[in-house]
């Protein structure tokens, strides 16, 4: 992780999937104390850090930010960086289940509606048997019950706290309880519930191979519009961006 590429002030080092997962395991298998935070860094949480001083301290403190999005790849490779693929909550997400089955990981999973989690569990159950969930919680909480959730995370002490509150939500709260949770490692992971569940799908092999995911999920979810707008608006401004001095 000695190179990195800088998108509009964020440090992204160059890592491919692959390395994550290793980097990832390393951490479970030293069995450190301090929580590991890796945020996947997509234009949404990289245009929030312009105007969020508290989000922009929780990203620049975190153990690893990947490449969270064809955008940040496209605008990486456009200003000369070396970013090589896209490293999405989502398919992270995946990728440590599969690796957690060989490894008997385990994982708590915090985030989505009720009946989605109740889901979500059962399918990892059905397809990643040797992987232990130490515990859930939907996403629905109030402030007052955020302690005791906290607790049950921290009696749990899961390899990963998979939190999926969407961003930048997910990542300050990780940020928030970083030294209570008790746990290796701590990814916010957007609405990939959802899709594990199978309440969202997926886009097809060939959208994701094409970088046209995003023009997926808008023909899918006509309702997302307003949000896509935001990607125009970062490719052009992490294009012009010149750090100030």
């Amino acid at each position: 992780m000695s190179q990195t590429t800088n998108i509009m002030g964020i440090s992204f080092p160059n890592v491919t999937m692959d390395q994550t997962v290793a980097i990832l395991s390393h951490v479970v298998e030293q069995r450190r104390t301090e929580l590991f935070h890796v945020i996947t860094g997509n234009p949404e949480i990289v245009m929030s850090c312009q105007k969020n001083r508290t989000l922009r301290a929780v990203v620049d403190q975190a153990g690893l930010v990947t490449a969270d999005g064809a955008g940040i790849v496209m605008v990486s490779r456009v200003r000369g960086g070396q970013l090589t693929e896209r490293v999405t909550g989502c398919d992270l997400l995946f990728r440590l289940l599969e690796e957690g089955n060989r490894k008997r990981w385990s994982f708590y999973m915090l985030g989505a509606e009720e009946h989605v989690s109740e889901r979500a569990l059962e399918v990892i159950e059905q397809n990643y048997p040797n992987v232990v969930v130490s515990g859930r919680h939907h996403g629905y909480f109030s402030t007052d019950e955020e302690q005791q959730i906290v607790e049950e995370i921290r009696d749990a002490n899961p390899d990963f706290l998979i939190v999926a509150l969407g961003a930048p939500n997910a990542e300050q709260w990780i940020d928030k309880y970083r030294h209570q949770l008790n746990a290796r490692v701590a990814i916010g992971v957007g609405g990939s519930l959802d899709i594990v569940a199978g309440k969202t799908k997926r886009a097809p092999a060939l959208w994701q191979k094409l970088n046209l995911e995003w023009l997926y999920r808008l023909l899918s979810q006509p309702s997302r519009w307003r949000r896509q707008l935001i990607l125009p608006r970062f490719a052009v401004r992490a294009l012009l961006f010149r750090e100030q001095k």
